[in-house]
């Protein structure tokens, strides 16, 4: 399996054949957080946006994105 790391954050990646476009969702998180593209400089943009908007969100409701709370961004 494919990985990328985005702003500390570790990503799986893989491709979605029906949509003919890669998929990235990050891993450890306490909720869903994937994105969309079809290259890899879209895939470090779509994801970037992606993990701001969760951590965003985590932030207003003031919980921890990470499954664990002593897990920090690898």
């Amino acid at each position: 399996m494919n990985t990328l790391t985005i702003n500390g954050y570790r990503a799986m990646i893989t491709f979605d054949s029906d949509l003919e476009m890669f998929r990235g969702e990050f891993v450890g998180l306490n909720g869903g957080a994937d994105f969309y593209a079809v290259d890899v400089e879209g895939l470090k943009r779509e994801g970037a946006i992606s993990l701001r908007v969760f951590l965003e969100a985590c932030k207003r409701r003031g919980v921890s994105p990470c499954l664990l709370d002593n897990q920090v961004a690898s």
